[in-house]
Formats: structure tokens, C-alpha cells, sequence
């Protein structure tokens, strides 16, 4: 959204995210300190405030799902910025079983409104399917094609239905990449950035990214190898550049040589690049897997930076590395844990819902790793090897 907006020549900045309950407080506190400042009376200060500001407790910053954006005074004013939201800010979100859609609905609020408006709404049955905020060509021709197995909001782009076609976009600007699965490492690690192999400046790109974890690789060779037969698709010989000790030549190495860890950097830097030129999402599952758990904390620090992360990206990541666990790197509601019962259901909350005295300054991973948050597994002596 925001890499939309400056397309436009409207510039947002995100200027307030998830608030602790005390804040939430104090922020209801001040709007009724506020009103009675105005004259207001003590009942009509807090009936009054509570219209503007939600109830500690149940506001969605402290959900960490909300925040508030403002406009960069620089480049835009707030009202420019306003109007933009009005009309390109929305609510999204669906609900599938085996069957299909049960659920699904699109809403849209202007800056001075307390509530969103439908755009539309879709139930499990007939009667419950509201498209009021399209035009009337586009409600009939979303109704005629409309199956339970497709999202209105896929339909609707296919249609050329603009705000369908906008929230569309934002879910296929987004990367996913799972380490665990080994044909996601296998396509990944042969994934070239794009223009790596005519450019020279997109090769020196990816050297001075090498650069932040491994200072050996200077260069790279690329060699077209010739087509046998049996595909159309170019492919490459990829050789990695080494500086020799005491020695100004280089020496060459088979990418496909290098060490896991470096082959998974190699692997994460295509869509590292899009995301954050785009400010969208990056899911990876099992970021920590092959990495030492420094470069971990580098990586991290990238979306961290906002010299670097310039639009807003986002990082979404699972990992076994307790290390990443820090108070220094990470606001209680941005960690979140998966506990299975001894059914094996699972069950996924924050660390801001693991307990109610849970200090700012605590060791996260230590207490993590003695059980204070749970989400441990239950362990057993692994004693089938052991001799009668």
C-alpha cells in the first residue's frame, strides 16, 4: 500500500504500532483530561473520549494488528494523506474448509469515519452474499461467475474490478520460502537474481551482499552451457571468484560448491531484493536452518533498519534459534510460540499473552528454554540404544 501511495506522489509513515496496555491507558486518560479542559463535566469527558479511543484492553494496537499512519511532512500533507487512505485503505479476510469459501468480505473506512463500510460480504449460503459496494455491472458479473471454490477477490481482478484487482496484487507481491522442504531448497538455490547474468552491476550487488557474512567471494564467472537436447531453457555455470592468499589471482570455485550457508543466502537474495523495493512480506519457514545464528541477527537486522528497509517490509519467520529470543531485537508481541497438548493440538499465542509480569527487560531465552512461556517439547532419555 504504501509503495502504491508513493506512486501516486502521496508519502505515509507508519507513526505509531502495537501499544502495552498501560499505554492504551494513558492515551484514554489524556483525551478525558482533554475534554474536561474544554469545560466538559467528568461523565460526559469519559462517554465522550470512549467514542475516539478504544478501551485498554480491547484496541487493536495492543493485538499488534494495528497502526496509525501519518503523513511525512516533508513531501506530503496529512489531509493528502487522508484522502489517499479514504479511498485505497481496506479490511480484508476469508475463511475456507474442503468444500471451499465459507466466508469471505472486503471493507473500507475513511479517515474521519468510526467504523468501515462493506464493500462486500460473502456467507456460506446464497442469501448471503452482499456486493453493494461495486458497481452494478461488476455485482453481475461477479454473481454469473461466482463459484464456491473462488475467492471474489481473484474473480473481481480477473474483471479488471479495481480495488479487487489492488488487494490481489498485494497478496502476489509477498515471497514465501520453506528450507524444510528440500524441492523448495532444490528450485531456490538455482533461482538467479534477476539480470545476474548480463549485468555486471546486479553481480557486484550480489558480492557486496556476500560481503556482509563472507568477504572471500569477489567476483563471479558465468559461462552459458551449450543446450542438450532435451531442454529449450538456457542454463548456466556459475563459478564464485576467491582471492589466493599472498596472491593477487583468484581462484575458482563451482558455486554449487560453496558451503549450505552460503548457497541458502544465495538462495534468499531474489526475493530479499523484491521485498524490500516493494515493501511487501517475506514468510520463511526455517530461517535458522543452515545459518549460523550471527548471520541470523544480521538478516533480521536488514528489515530492522529503516535506512535500509526504506518501504516498510515485512519479515515473517520460524526458527528453533532461542538466541533470536531478545529483548534488544524483538517487542514481546512480534514473538509468538506454537504449543502442542498431549492430544496434539496446537496452539499459537505471543509472548505478551504468555503471562501478565512479563518484564521488558527479562532474558527471553532463558526464561523461554526453563519452561516460564511453555512451548517446549517433553523430552525423553533416548535409551534405545542402550545395552541390556
Amino acid at each position: 500500500m504504501f509503495d502504491a501511495a508513493r506512486k501516486d506522489g502521496i508519502y505515509p509513515v507508519v507513526w505509531e504500532g502495537y501499544r502495552t496496555y498501560e499505554e492504551q491507558q494513558k492515551i484514554l486518560d489524556d483525551k478525558i483530561k482533554a475534554y474536561i479542559n474544554e469545560g466538559y463535566s467528568q461523565s460526559r469527558a469519559e462517554r465522550t473520549a470512549k467514542e475516539w479511543v478504544a478501551l485498554p484492553g480491547t484496541s487493536e494496537h495492543q493485538l499488534g494488528i494495528a497502526v496509525d499512519i501519518n503523513a511525512d511532512k516533508s513531501k506530503s500533507s496529512n489531509d493528502e494523506v487522508y484522502t489517499w487512505l479514504a479511498a485505497n485503505a481496506h479490511n480484508y479476510g476469508f475463511c475456507i474448509d474442503k468444500e471451499g469459501v465459507t466466508e469471505e468480505w472486503l471493507n473500507s473506512k475513511a479517515k474521519t469515519a468510526r467504523k468501515y463500510s462493506t464493500v462486500f460480504y460473502r456467507g456460506t449460503s446464497d442469501d448471503e452474499l452482499d456486493l453493494s459496494g461495486f458497481p452494478k455491472s461488476s455485482r453481475d458479473n461477479i454473481q454469473v461467475a461466482l463459484e464456491k471454490q473462488v475467492l471474489i477477490i481473484s474473480l473481481g481482478a480477473k474483471l479488471k474490478v479495481g480495488k479487487c484487482k489492488a488487494i490481489r496484487d498485494w497478496f502476489l507481491a509477498n515471497e514465501f520460502a520453506d528450507f524444510g522442504d528440500p524441492f523448495t531448497n532444490f528450485f531456490m538455490s538455482r533461482r538467479l537474481p534477476k539480470g545476474f547474468v548480463e549485468n555486471k552491476d546486479v553481480q557486484q550487488k550480489v558480492v557486496e551482499y556476500f560481503a556482509s557474512f563472507d568477504e572471500h567471494i569477489k567476483d563471479f564467472r558465468i559461462e552459458k552451457v551449450p543446450h542438450d537436447g532435451e531442454t529449450k531453457e538456457d542454463t548456466y555455470k556459475i563459478n564464485a571468484l576467491h582471492k589466493m592468499i599472498d596472491s593477487d589471482g583468484m581462484a575458482e570455485i563451482p558455486l554449487g560448491m560453496e558451503s549450505a550457508g552460503t548457497l541458502k543466502m544465495f538462495a534468499l537474495y531474489p526475493e530479499l531484493q523484491e521485498v524490500l523495493e516493494k515493501g511487501s512480506v517475506f514468510f520463511i519457514d526455517e530461517l535458522n536452518a543452515r545459518l549460523h545464528p550471527l548471520l541470523v541477527r544480521n538478516f533480521l537486522l536488514t528489515f530492522l533498519n529503516p535506512e535500509i528497509n526504506t518501504n516498510h517490509a515485512q519479515l515473517v519467520f520460524t526458527t528453533h534459534d532461542t538466541w533470536q529470543l531478545s529483548n534488544q531485537l524483538l517487542r514481546r508481541d512480534e514473538i509468538w510460540f506454537v504449543e502442542k497438548d498431549e492430544r496434539g493440538v496446537s496452539t499459537l499465542y505471543s509472548l505478551d499473552e504468555a503471562g501478565s509480569r512479563i518484564r521488558k527487560d527479562e532474558s527471553y531465552e532463558k526464561n523461554y528454554l526453563i519452561g516460564k512461556y511453555g512451548a517446549i517439547p517433553t523430552l525423553k532419555s533416548i535409551d534405545i540404544f542402550k545395552e541390556d
